[in-house]
């Protein structure tokens, strides 16, 4: 799953190199636009439904993980 997630993040965000300590914080590319992106691309490929209050928390890519295995995702 963190392999997946991580090839979600560089094609929403174009880049080659990511590793699991991207975050809004550290990502110039992580916008409102991208997680808009990025939460389309997760439903789509985990075949999950996410929740305002989830997408609201979901910074970083531990944060992303976190909720996917809250959601039963492994």
């Amino acid at each position: 799953m963190e392999q997946k997630v991580l090839d979600i993040l560089k094609d929403v965000f174009d880049v080659e190199e990511l590793d699991n300590t991207c975050s809004q914080e550290n990502t110039s590319e992580w916008d409102s636009m991208a997680q808009l992106n990025i939460v389309a691309e997760l439903e789509d490929a985990f075949d999950v439904s996410l929740e305002p209050e989830e997408i609201g928390t979901m910074k970083s890519f531990d944060d992303i993980i976190r909720i996917l295995k809250e959601k039963g995702v492994e």
